[in-house]
């Protein structure tokens, strides 16, 4: 098992930023609101990890075709990633539901839980931990993409209300297309300078 500690800083950073204005954080925000906020954490946490594995081991399986190929399918992935930051929430705003009051660690856990493992299916930080495990490592961006992901629910959970008051979530998006799009146009170079 071999960590890049870059890998590990580059996953946590574009997941972080890529996750901060989705609609998993305010149900983070939501669900804490009405449960206890820690079991909330642990019950997200736990489907963020199910699903960093499901993506790097993708990734994995992207990673056995031949270099040129796998950077094509990075380049044109990370596009598609600033693309969809890069133009807007598209709705987002308006997904928080009404969540029943849940008490008790494991129907929290499991409420949390669930909420977190169906809504995140096909996510853009989903698509972008499997194209940053075929092109960084596995291990390095399993710890980085779960760290990020695990840091903005506690952020959600702990200070929801001071970040949705102090910083735009359209800025944030702004930066975190640009940083894929800047990885996309890297990850073409590469394909004619490697």
């Amino acid at each position: 098992m071999h960590l890049d500690p870059l890998a590990i800083i580059t996953a946590f950073g574009l997941i972080f930023l890529a996750e901060l204005p989705d609609k998993t954080m305010f149900a983070s925000l939501a669900m804490g609101t009405r449960m206890r906020p820690l079991y909330v954490w642990f019950g997200t946490s736990s489907a963020f990890i199910v699903h960093v594995a499901i993506a790097v081991g993708a990734g994995s399986l992207i990673g056995l075709l031949p270099d040129w190929t796998v950077k094509l399918v990075s380049a044109s992935l990370f596009a598609f990633g600033a693309f969809i930051l890069l133009r807007g929430s598209g709705g987002d705003d308006g997904d928080e539901t009404e969540v029943k009051t849940v008490t008790g660690f494991w129907p929290v856990y499991s409420t949390a839980f669930m909420a977190v493992f169906i809504s995140e299916w096909g996510d853009l930080t989903q698509i972008t931990t499997a194209n940053l495990a075929a092109s960084n490592g596995t291990w390095s961006t399993a710890i980085g993409s779960a760290a990020a992901l695990m840091s903005v629910s506690a952020l959600a959970l702990l200070a929801g209300k001071f970040i949705a008051k102090r910083v735009p979530l359209k800025t944030v998006q702004r930066i975190g297309g640009i940083c894929m799009l800047g990885l996309a146009i890297w990850t073409a170079v590469e394909i004619f300078t490697g």
